[in-house]
């Protein structure tokens, strides 16, 4: 056999090694696939349910969705809820408020207060039967706030105007365009001071407060972990053995794992990277398929989510 039908068969045994490997890393591909959009939710044992929220609250479906399922399933033992976040929406904060409390009604709940929850991220805080808090965590700024730009002066600038026709004053008040009347602004105090009520009476309900106390709370200020505790915003300092310490209490054992119950996306090809190591405790040799792969971007895929990323020299 010459040199040349000698390179020829080793290529092609190379061919070949590479597509057995595609074709058994494409099947775990899709077992991993399937078992991510059908397998229950969460692991199959008893464990404690964690989830984090994080930046701006808003109304947020796939959360309450998410915090619905984690109250029916019984392999669910308890909830830790660890808030990073200076706030966001009344109407998001109320919902997310709402969805804990009734996981709440069938398992523990804890709120474990990160750097930061103020605001709606204090609101949400408040749905824990108790709040664990760092001594430097900041917290409170209970209160509603609505802002408006008024672009007037520059339009005056730019030498620009609006004119407006309504069916009644109040229609579109307060406007960007010009000064809001007296009567627009005790319309929108009202309508900040009566969400401000809501907010106070739902602090003072879940800390066990007088209405009196939680005003004097309620002023927009907001309070370090151990200025919370004093106040009894926040039932204790510390982390996570703090919070096991409680859930123990409540008859949650201390050894069940932690789960995090993180927002479902599409990783369906995400998989491939589990694939790749299955395969190679099996035995396959997976050098060539992970060069290719390499070769064509596909193991950007294997990042944890979609980025959009600015690379450097990229093509």
């Amino acid at each position: 056999m010459d040199t040349q039908a000698i390179a020829d068969r080793r290529q092609l045994r190379r061919k070949l090694t590479f597509w057995r490997v595609a074709a058994v890393l494409l099947v775990i591909a899709i077992g991993f696939s399937l078992y991510r959009y059908v397998a229950p939710d969460g692991a199959a044992t008893p464990h404690v349910a964690r989830i984090e929220i994080s930046g701006m609250i808003t109304d947020d479906d796939e959360l309450i969705d998410r915090l619905d399922r984690i109250a029916k399933n019984s392999q669910v033992k308890a909830l830790i809820v660890s808030i990073s976040s200076p706030g966001g929406t009344t109407y998001g904060g109320e919902r997310i408020f709402k969805a804990l409390r009734a996981v709440a009604e069938k398992k523990p709940v804890v709120s474990d207060i990160r750097t930061l929850a103020a605001s709606a991220g204090y609101m949400i805080a408040s749905a824990g039967d108790t709040i664990v808090a760092g001594e430097s965590s900041i917290t409170g700024s209970i209160g509603v706030i609505f802002q408006y730009p008024q672009l007037q002066p520059l339009l005056e600038k730019l030498g620009v105007s609006l004119e407006e026709i309504k069916s009644a004053p109040l229609k579109a008040e307060p406007s960007p365009f010009h000064p809001a009347s007296d009567e627009a602004k005790a319309v929108i105090r009202a309508m900040v001071m009566d969400s401000y009520d809501w907010f106070v009476d739902l602090v003072a309900d879940r800390r066990k407060l007088s209405r009196e106390e939680a005003l004097k709370l309620a002023d927009g200020r907001i309070y370090t972990g151990r200025q919370a505790v004093k106040l009894k915003l926040v039932d204790e300092l510390g982390g996570l053995p703090q919070i096991r310490h409680y859930l123990a209490g409540r008859g949650v054992a201390e050894n069940l794992p932690i789960v995090d119950w993180k927002r479902k996306d599409d990783r369906g090809l995400l998989s491939l990277a589990s694939a790749l190591h299955v395969a190679r405790l099996m035995g396959l040799d997976v050098g060539a398929a992970q060069e290719t792969l390499g070769a064509t971007g596909v193991s950007k895929l294997f990042l944890d989510g979609l980025v959009s990323v600015w690379q450097v020299g990229g093509e």
